[in-house]
């Protein structure tokens, strides 16, 4: 899960990293040269090696409700529906070095047992982060949303080989190749339903988290589609071109429940 918000002065980009997303961080993570520590997904600096690269990305090692996880034994739930709120909106592609990202704009929402959330951007990663009962899909998509209170929850939604979606077209037919998290890399006039990307059908698992890269902050309420929707092979091929494999390695459950709603 990678969390950035849309180019705003650098100030303000700073101060509201974290918040905004997985893939920029807060201030206190600079380094004394102004630039974050460098992180990957594998070699030196990989998923292994995160919780060393920096004091702030401690956590990532010592947590204990880390993210993702292999999703098994869910416990069926009277868990409250989520509720979308979603609409259209400019399409505003950020490819940020992790991940190809979608930035949110407008009064696009989530309500889940009366707690609002507000949509700030969702992304991608092959293969999906989180697994059910051992097996990873080809890809996920994170929708990532911030309460009243600064608190996240993210919605997983789960990828698999199939028809081509047209609801996502726009997405994958312009993806930025090269990594510039300053600069949106999106043609203008284009815009996404977001409605039209959910699955007919919102049964959820929910658990406890936290971010899934650097600094790994936990607190992350977590809601994962259990129904899956379709890209074709060659949109997945798309993304694949740029980024090979974003994905966490999987995390301890440890104590933790997952809860599932019908």
């Amino acid at each position: 899960m990678n969390l950035t918000f849309a180019p705003l002065p650098r100030r303000q980009t700073l101060a509201g990293l974290l918040i905004a997303g997985l893939a920029a961080l807060p201030a206190a993570v600079l380094a004394a040269d102004g630039h974050a520590p460098h992180w990957e997904y594998s070699g030196k600096a990989g998923p292994a090696q995160w919780g060393k690269i920096a004091p702030e990305f401690g956590t990532c090692a010592t947590g204990h409700a880390q993210t993702p996880i292999d999703v098994k034994g869910a416990t069926p739930a009277d868990l409250p529906a989520l509720q979308f709120s979603y609409g259209s909106m400019p399409l505003n592609l950020v490819n940020n070095g992790h991940t190809v990202q979608v930035n949110a704009s407008g009064e696009n929402k989530l309500n889940v047992g009366g707690r609002e959330f507000k949509l700030l951007q969702f992304h991608f990663h092959t293969p999906s982060e989180e697994a059910i009962n051992g097996k990873r899909f080809a890809m996920v998509a994170h929708f990532v949303h911030k309460d009243a209170d600064g608190k996240l929850g993210v919605v997983g939604l789960l990828l698999k080989p199939g028809k081509p979606n047209a609801a996502f077209k726009a997405v994958f037919d312009n993806l930025p190749t090269q990594p510039n998290a300053d600069a949106p890399a999106t043609p203008a006039g284009l815009s996404l339903d977001l409605a039209a990307l959910l699955p007919a059908k919102l049964s959820y698992y929910s658990f406890d988290g936290s971010l899934t890269t650097p600094p790994c902050s936990e607190g992350v309420s977590w809601m994962v589609l259990r129904e899956p929707v379709e890209l074709s092979p060659a949109q997945i091929k798309q993304f694949r071109r740029i980024f090979a494999h974003n994905a966490r390695p999987l995390q301890p459950l440890g104590d933790r429940k997952v809860l599932a709603s019908p």
